[in-house]
């Protein structure tokens, strides 16, 4: 294919699992690796996602003229698919034709985007600015795009001149009690879903049976609460947000949905246009709402615009700043940054621009009344709905966030999930990471660090020199905290040379988690054992820590008390930035404060009688033999009784829904997954069958004759299965090592047919990234683990076929057997198998006219566990030969062969 638009006089270079490509003005050629990498190192070359490059030449230290990095500083807060056929869409030329073209295209689409700068476009403000500063730093861009920028003829507004601020309001009033009618909700749902959507009975009725957790409460603890299990094309979410909306409306509060994974906020966020199409109207309803360390930090991104960060990151820093001043909401997890942007800087800096470590100055930093975080939080006040996560609904409960404002109505979408959310954030980690972190909150930088972290004496030094009593406090828990873990502590365990109370503690986890562990093939990844007969190490060491955290968690509790005390009466010099600066700190104390105490309570167990609610273990966390983390671990053998303790009992009412809320199991198992056997008042029960034809849309096959163990087997019936139909397949994996030596094998293969293969733990994009590119071209396949299973939600011919490599029972591991024997032995592990089972077949149909193969590589596949799969979808047990055969007769196979044939 030709492309007669004028190209920049750089080479360009692309290497894929079918060979590697050179374009330069004499035309394009193949070239091997060895040429290839030597053309990398001596000329700036045109690439589209150099780490992907750079990993396929085998050469980490590739870099050139990265295209995604062009698109992120020309067009910032815009949503790109990063592969050719996506940059072909943005840059309004012809799709490459094959692997051959796409160099040749790499240099016509460089023209066709830097073109842009030719006129107006909406993001040229601030352009020209952030140009010289790059220019400052060497990015390879920017003498390119620098002569092609007329300097403004006054000063550009830049990002903090030009970000708005935001304003106080006053409290919103307590929701009205109102009682919402089945008429008009119905209503409502008809409004959401237009006059010319197809009628579904089992929406309505799922509507219908939302209606009652917006009901008025009438016992307190004793929430309305509403369990609904609703089948994959029922239409659950305008099913809910019909009752939910009407509610908000009417009873002037905000209904908070929360979601377990990204993607489905995304999608929420997408279908609350239908209730407010007016893009204004809409920012003030529908907020969505993430943890701090999911936003941008203004003041930390000013840190490193000033000099806080180096080379690379450096220039990251100024593509988000660039990014920044054109965001909604400054969401740098999920949001509109392009995910694929901070991999492409191997993630150098990205988790310094958050505030992951709780430092925030609240008042005190210049940027506070522009601060993303505080202002999704402000406009959470005053929103109708209010799109979360299952994490940060947990947090804020727990926590005492927010009180003020605390909502009364919930809808948990993905269900299921809540208790995996709720096992995570009431769990106890006495870590070495987690104790380094806490000792760098206290006491700021030890070794001469650069960035702008500050310890605790530096943050409130101004209420140190006027409270002596707090001076005191702030004194002994610098004191205290010397005693936990420093850096290098790491090597000092291996060495046998641990330093103070909480290093010796480590050290003795390390020792007995070594000696008890058992070893499998996947030991690479993390050792554990039970915290039972501790050994004489471990108790000796268990006294001095418990000693050392005691005499840490008694200055942050009297700290926290004296800045309470100095607000109660507020000296001359305290302003309002200054009381919430400190309103900050009293928070940011008492969850620290209880974090030790917790890690009192785990040490407190060690050498005495085990806590029937709890289980306890050791673990050492490894990533390819190598230790990152030592220490102990406390969860809740039932993590729903605090979260219906802490998070359903205050609500008036919840909706809990999802297409496998009964995980496998009956209602029981929903109502003990979810807290509501801890409730007062009992839930009540909804449910809703698919109305897919599943008996006509798709078919189980399990393959018997794939032996276990064999890598290579397993691998060359990924390879035929995914030519068979032609690309479309979502491949799950239990373990990421089987997955890894699974895509080494296959992926040259599938090249050589003209089909992508794009997997988890292997290309370096980011999982959101991957799904949109597996989404965007039906010829590829995308292989996975866990999170691939669940929350992937991909209709049409780009899915169309799911292969696991075996049956997905749970990891033993000392959690699993302790609640294993709480809840019944083997039938619960195959409610679990059964859960993961139904979430995956669910990824293969998403619409009426989705049809597809669900493929099951084991032949130990038990008849009991055929429950998983939706009544009525055919199942067989066959050879890998006739699995074949049978995908191959897949009415879709036939029209990608077709349009593959016209590509070419």
């Amino acid at each position: 294919m030709r492309y007669p638009r004028r190209v920049l006089p750089y080479p360009a270079l692309h290497a894929s699992h079918g060979g590697i490509w050179i374009a330069d003005d004499s035309g394009t050629r193949p070239i091997g690796r060895g040429e290839a990498i030597r053309i990398a190192a001596d000329t700036p070359v045109i690439l589209l996602n150099a780490p992907l490059v750079a990993q396929r030449l085998g050469f980490a230290e590739l870099s050139g003229l990265d295209l995604l990095e062009l698109y992120a500083f020309l067009f910032p807060a815009r949503f790109m698919v990063p592969t050719p056929k996506g940059l072909a869409r943005v840059a309004g030329i012809a799709v490459p034709g094959s692997d051959a073209e796409v160099a040749g295209f790499l240099r016509a689409a460089a023209a066709a985007l830097l073109d842009v700068t030719k006129g107006d476009w909406p993001e040229r403000e601030g352009a020209w600015s952030a140009a010289q500063n790059l220019a400052k730093l060497r990015w390879p861009w920017a003498p390119i795009v620098g002569t092609r920028l007329t300097r403004p003829a006054t000063a550009e507004r830049w990002l903090f001149s030009k970000l708005p601020e935001w304003s106080e309001g006053a409290p919103r009033p307590a929701p009205r009690t109102i009682t919402l009618g089945a008429e008009e909700t119905g209503a409502r749902l008809a409004h959401l879903t237009g006059s010319l959507a197809e009628e579904r009975p089992g929406q309505r009725a799922f509507a219908g049976a939302a209606i009652e957790a917006f009901g008025p409460r009438m016992v307190r603890d004793a929430p309305n609460l509403v369990l609904a299990e609703a089948g994959t094309g029922i239409g659950k979410t305008l099913g809910y947000l019909a009752p939910a909306s009407l509610w908000a409306e009417k009873a002037g509060g905000a209904v908070w949905v929360s979601t377990y994974t990204k993607a489905l906020q995304r999608q929420l966020s997408h279908e609350t246009a239908r209730l407010f199409p007016d893009p204004a109207l809409r920012r003030l309803k529908v907020v969505t709402r993430k943890g701090r360390e999911n936003y941008l930090c203004l003041l930390n991104l000013e840190d490193a615009l000033q000099g806080g960060f180096a080379g690379r990151a450096a220039v990251l820093a100024q593509l988000v700043a660039r990014w920044a001043a054109y965001s909604a909401d400054g969401d740098m997890v999920g949001g509109d940054l392009p995910g694929w942007l901070t991999t492409l800087f191997r993630r150098a800096g990205s988790t310094a621009l958050t505030d992951r470590r709780g430092e925030c100055v609240y008042a005190g930093c210049p940027h506070y009344r522009k601060c993303f975080i505080e202002r999704a939080g402000r406009a959470s006040v005053e929103a109708d709905i209010v799109i979360a996560n299952h994490a940060l609904v947990m947090v804020n409960a727990a926590r005492g966030r927010e009180l003020s404002t605390r909502p009364t109505r919930y809808v948990f979408d993905e269900g299921h999930h809540l208790f995996d959310a709720a096992d995570m954030m009431f769990s106890t980690a006495l870590t070495g990471q987690e104790t380094i972190e806490l000792r760098r909150w206290i006491l700021g930088p030890e070794s001469g660090g650069r960035g702008r972290r500050r310890g605790l004496a530096a943050r409130l030094s101004d209420v140190a020199s006027y409270d002596e009593a707090g001076a005191q406090a702030i004194a002994d828990a610098v004191k205290a905290a010397g005693a936990l873990a420093a850096d290098g502590w790491l090597q000092r365990l291996a060495d046998g040379q641990p330093f103070g109370p909480v290093e010796t503690l480590l050290a003795a986890v390390r020792g007995l988690t070594y000696a008890r562990a058992e070893s499998d093939g996947d030991a690479g990844y993390g050792l554990e054992t039970e915290l039972a007969e501790p050994d004489p190490a471990l108790v000796e060491a268990a006294g001095p820590a418990a000693h050392a955290l005691d005499a840490l968690v008694r200055p942050l509790v009297a700290l926290g008390r004296r800045l309470e005390a100095v607000l109660a009466d507020a000296p001359d010099w305290m302003d309002a930035p200054a009381r919430a600066r400190i309103e900050g700190a009293i928070a940011s104390l008492g969850w620290r404060a209880e974090t030790v105490a917790s890690w009192l309570a785990l040490l407190a167990r060690i050498g005495g009688p085990a806590a029937e609610q709890f289980v306890d273990w050791l673990i050492v966390n490894r990533i390819e033999g190598r230790d990152y983390d030592v220490g102990l671990l406390r969860h809740w053998l039932d993590p729903s009784k605090p979260f219906a303790e802490i998070v359903l009992r205050p609500a008036h009412g919840a909706l809990v829904t999802s297409a496998t809320l009964r995980g496998g199991g009956d209602w029981e198992v929903a109502e003990a997954r979810t807290g509501a056997q801890h409730l007062i008042r009992a839930g009540t029960r909804f449910e809703a069958a698919s109305p897919f034809d599943y008996a006509s849309q798709a078919e189980v096959l399990i393959v018997t004759d794939v032996k276990r163990g064999d890598l290579g087997g397993l691998a060359n019936a990924y390879a035929r299965l995914a030519v068979a139909s032609g690309g479309g397949m979502l491949g799950l994996f239990t373990a990421i090592r089987r997955l890894r030596a699974v895509h080494t094998r296959i992926a040259d293969r599938l090249a050589r047919e003209g089909l992508p293969l794009y997997a988890q733990h292997v290309d370096p994009i980011d999982t959101g990234t991957l799904v949109d590119i597996f989404r965007d071209d039906h010829h590829a396949s995308l292989l996975g683990t866990d999170a691939l299973r669940d929350g992937v939600d991909v209709p049409g011919e780009s899915l169309r076929l799911v292969v696991m490599e075996g049956v997905p029972w749970p990891k033993p591991s000392v959690l699993h057997a302790a609640r294993r024997l709480a809840n019944g032995g083997s039938a619960y592990d195959d409610r679990i198998v059964r859960a993961r089972l139904a979430q995956a077949f669910g990824r293969l149909i998403r619409r009426a006219d989705d049809r597809g193969v669900f493929v099951l590589l084991s032949a130990a596949m038990p008849s009991r566990l055929l429950t998983a799969f939706p009544p009525g979808v055919p199942v067989a047990r066959v050879t890998l030969d006739e699995a074949i055969s049978r995908v191959r007769r897949l009415p879709s196979v036939a029209v990608v062969g077709q349009e593959a044939g016209e590509d070419a």
